[in-house]
C-alpha cells in the first residue's frame, strides 16, 4: 500500500502543470496488453519497441535476453524507461509461465504461421504480444505454447516488417479498438497511486534526501 501522506509531499515538489500530466497519462494507462521481445539482437529496437509502449499506454516492457543480452539504449528510448516498467527474463519458459498465470494469452506475432489478421483480433481478452529477432523471428518454444497468431496485412513483395514498426502497428490498432469496448481496462485506482508514486521518486532531483528527512520528522 502507498503511503499516501508521503506521495503528496512528494508531488508538492512537482509543479501542477506536471502533477495533471502524470493523472493524465496515467488514466490511459493499461495492463490489458503487454509486450514482451525476445532475444532481440539489435539494442535501437528493443528502445524504440519501449518507446513505442509508452506513445501507445502500455505500462509493462518484459524483456528475454536468453540468448542476446542487452541493455536499453536510454538516448533512442528518449526517456520512456522512466514511464514503462522493465520486466527482464533470462529463460523464454519463465515469461511465458508468469504471464499465463496472469491471464494473459500468449500472442506470437509472425506472418509465416496460420496467423489471424490484425483487423480480426478480439482485443477483449488480454494479450501478451511476442516480437522475435530480427532475423529468424520467435523461437519454437514460443509457438508451441502461444495462444494465437497474429500478422499484419502486407501486399509487397517485403514479407517483414522491422520489429519496432510492427509493435507500434499493432499496438496502436489494438488499443484504439479496446478504447471503445465495455472492457475495463485502466490500471486500478491502487496500481495508479503506485505509479505516481514512482514516477515522482525518477523525477525529483535530491530525492533520496528529501525521503530521509520525511522519515526523520515523522518518527520524531
Amino acid at each position: 500500500m502507498i503511503d499516501y501522506q508521503l506521495l503528496v509531499h512528494l508531488e508538492a515538489y512537482l509543479t501542477e502543470r506536471r502533477q495533471a500530466l502524470f493523472k493524465e497519462v496515467l488514466s490511459q494507462r493499461t495492463r490489458h496488453f503487454t509486450v514482451v521481445t525476445e532475444d532481440v539482437h539489435q539494442l535501437h529496437n528493443t528502445s524504440a519497441v519501449m518507446r513505442t509502449c509508452d506513445i501507445f499506454g502500455i505500462q509493462d516492457l518484459h524483456v528475454v535476453e536468453e540468448i542476446e543480452g542487452k541493455r536499453i539504449d536510454k538516448e533512442i528510448a528518449m526517456g520512456a524507461q522512466k514511464w514503462v516498467d522493465l520486466h527482464r527474463y533470462n529463460h523464454i519458459d519463465s515469461c511465458i509461465s508468469e504471464l499465463k498465470e496472469k491471464g494473459y494469452r500468449i500472442i506470437a506475432t509472425t506472418p509465416h504461421k496460420d496467423s489471424q489478421f490484425l483487423d480480426d483480433f478480439d482485443v477483449t481478452q488480454k494479450a501478451a504480444f511476442f516480437f522475435g529477432k530480427e532475423s529468424t523471428g520467435l523461437s519454437d518454444k514460443v509457438f508451441n505454447q502461444a495462444d494465437g497468431f497474429l500478422k499484419i496485412p502486407m501486399y509487397g513483395f517485403t514479407e517483414s516488417l522491422n520489429i519496432s514498426v510492427s509493435a507500434a502497428i499493432i499496438l496502436q490498432d489494438v488499443v484504439s479498438k479496446l478504447k471503445k469496448t465495455d472492457v475495463s481496462w485502466q490500471l486500478s485506482e491502487e496500481e495508479q497511486l503506485e505509479k505516481r508514486f514512482d514516477w515522482a521518486k525518477k523525477t525529483i532531483k535530491s530525492v533520496d534526501t528529501i525521503l530521509k528527512r520525511y522519515d526523520e520528522i515523522k518518527n520524531d
